[in-house]
């Protein structure tokens, strides 16, 4: 398998990230302007959308134009605006006899407890990201979607752990493509999928630096909540977390089968954050299905789960401190 690609290795597939570093909040944008078959699976209790109900099966839009991803909370999904003007602009969208309408779906994420509150992704940072939007590999790390997302908060933002903006793409035969973008702003701790480890999460109160694996330098969210400390902090740990995405395949797939790459690209969240889909998270992922290869849809799905969970954990190995929060590159050695 050919791992040597990206997100924008798949034709008709552009990325654009914008955003703000002194504020700490930025948005991204997937780009699909001639249109493409989209899904989504939503889990965890705490989601914040937009045009989502038009890519379940049963509606009558059957493709999209964008995905958004943006920080700002639900302020955030102003960014969305922008980005239908941009592809009005170009001609792209839903014909509807009166003019083309694009489809937008879009998600945010909790940021305003890091920077500059008041600002948020608004049309004009969308409409950049557009203007921003290229082939090339999508930058990673404090970018986008991803600038001011953390991770592991159960002792709250001062022993959190910053993430970002995380991709991962592999070609599984036959020319077919998966990829993942993540914005990872998770409520639980990242794991290595290969051996259960906690490579970033809620930092316990004990001073470093430590290798990676070290029983002191993380808490362990899990261990945490089923202490005292652990259920009277989820209090504060409910004020913004969820995880973000978007997973896009060359695979030629119908709505139906693209919502279920969604949902079993969920899996990748599982094996990656614990906890995950919990009510203190928000977690959504959509599935873009551009149509150029027969594939079938269990495999595109088993390897969606693959391409999200790698993303989840380069979210945090390409961020870097910000706004108080250390990044792991510089808490472990």
């Amino acid at each position: 398998m050919k791992t040597d690609i990206s997100i924008t290795s798949i034709p008709d597939i552009l990325v654009g990230h914008a955003q703000n570093m002194e504020a700490l909040t930025g948005c991204t944008v997937v780009l699909c302007p001639k249109g493409a078959v989209g899904g989504i699976d939503q889990r965890g209790g705490a989601p914040g959308t937009r045009e989502t109900d038009a890519l379940h099966p049963m509606h009558l839009v059957e493709k999209i134009h964008a995905v958004v991803l943006a920080g700002g909370s639900a302020f955030g999904l102003e960014a969305a605006t922008g980005v239908m003007k941009y592809l009005e602009e170009h001609g792209a969208g839903f014909e509807t006899g009166a003019g083309r309408v694009p489809i937008v779906p879009a998600a945010i994420l909790f940021d305003l407890n890091i920077g500059k509150r008041e600002i948020r992704p608004d049309v004009n940072m969308g409409y950049e990201a557009c203007l921003n939007a290229s082939r090339n590999p999508p930058q990673e790390g404090n970018c986008g979607a991803g600038t001011g997302a953390t991770i592991g908060k159960i002792l709250g933002l001062g022993q959190a752990v910053k993430a970002g903006t995380g991709c991962a793409a592999m070609e599984i035969g036959n020319g077919v493509i998966v990829a993942a973008l993540m914005a990872v702003n998770a409520f639980g701790d990242i794991i290595d999928p290969s051996n259960g480890t906690i490579i970033a999460g809620a930092r316990s109160f004990q001073k470093g630096p430590f290798h990676i694996g070290s029983n002191r330098i993380f808490a362990d969210t899990r261990e945490i909540m089923k202490t005292l400390v652990g259920r009277t902090s989820l209090g504060f740990a409910s004020r913004g977390n969820t995880i973000i995405g978007v997973v896009v395949t060359n695979a030629r797939l119908t709505k139906e089968e693209t919502n279920k790459i969604a949902q079993m690209a969920q899996d990748g969240i599982a094996r990656s954050v614990r906890p995950s889909h919990t009510m203190l998270d928000g977690d959504t992922i959509f599935a873009i299905s551009t149509g150029h290869k027969k594939a079938d849809v269990n495999i595109v799905g088993t390897f969606a789960a693959e391409v999200t969970s790698q993303a989840i954990v380069r979210s945090v190995k390409m961020a870097r401190s910000a706004g108080g929060v250390p990044a792991i590159s510089e808490l472990v050695t």
